[in-house]
């Protein structure tokens, strides 16, 4: 079984916050799959559901983001699996709205959530898919500008980008994050170079 854990923090104040679009993917993920029951179980609200021939365990921490790590065990614990069988979708600042950077491995790049998961299970070798909520505002303090409301035309694409990004997951998990990688990392170019994943 793989696991699929969208990261952000419980309760309503932070619902619609930046730093949780990892649980909007995944709510968008368990909606795809015609919502199945829903259990409150390794310190999680999650759900099995199937995608493509894959069973999957997708799950919102209630831990709060900076001791998703605890999730994170639990969970693989649950499903009897391992770190390489976890996919985590969390926000990112550093990159623009709605980019999505889908990776084998990596360090947390300053991410709470990341750092908490690397921590736990001791390595940072798990896929991950990075959401784009940035940029920050210039000055502006990061912990504040995730933990902020999108903007109204900032919600006017989401729908979108939450879309995107449970298509990317769907992808890393049915085909493998190899695929996920080519179809969904954008590429930019400059001049008298070629493209280069971002």
């Amino acid at each position: 079984m793989k696991v699929l854990v969208g990261l952000g923090n419980p309760g309503q104040e932070y619902a619609s916050t930046r730093h949780n679009i990892g649980y909007l993917v995944a709510e968008e993920v368990i909606r795809r799959a015609g919502r199945p029951g829903q259990e409150r179980r390794a310190g999680s609200l999650m759900c099995r559901v199937t995608i493509g021939r894959s069973a999957v365990l997708v799950a919102r921490p209630l831990t709060y983001m900076n001791r998703s790590g605890a999730a994170a065990i639990a969970l693989l614990d649950a499903a009897a699996a391992a770190p390489e069988d976890l996919l985590v979708v969390c926000d990112d600042l550093y990159l623009d709205l709605g980019t999505i950077r889908v990776r084998a491995r990596g360090s947390h790049g300053g991410h709470n959530g990341l750092l908490s998961i690397i921590e736990a299970l001791g390595t940072r070798d798990f896929p991950r898919v990075r959401v784009g909520v940035g940029p920050a505002d210039p000055g502006a303090n990061h912990a504040d500008f995730v933990l902020a409301p999108f903007r109204p035309e900032e919600r006017e694409r989401l729908p979108e980008i939450i879309a995107r990004a449970a298509d990317s997951a769907g992808v890393a998990l049915e085909q493998g994050i190899a695929a996920a990688m080519n179809r969904f990392n954008r590429r930019r170019r400059t001049p008298g170079q070629p493209g280069e994943s971002v």
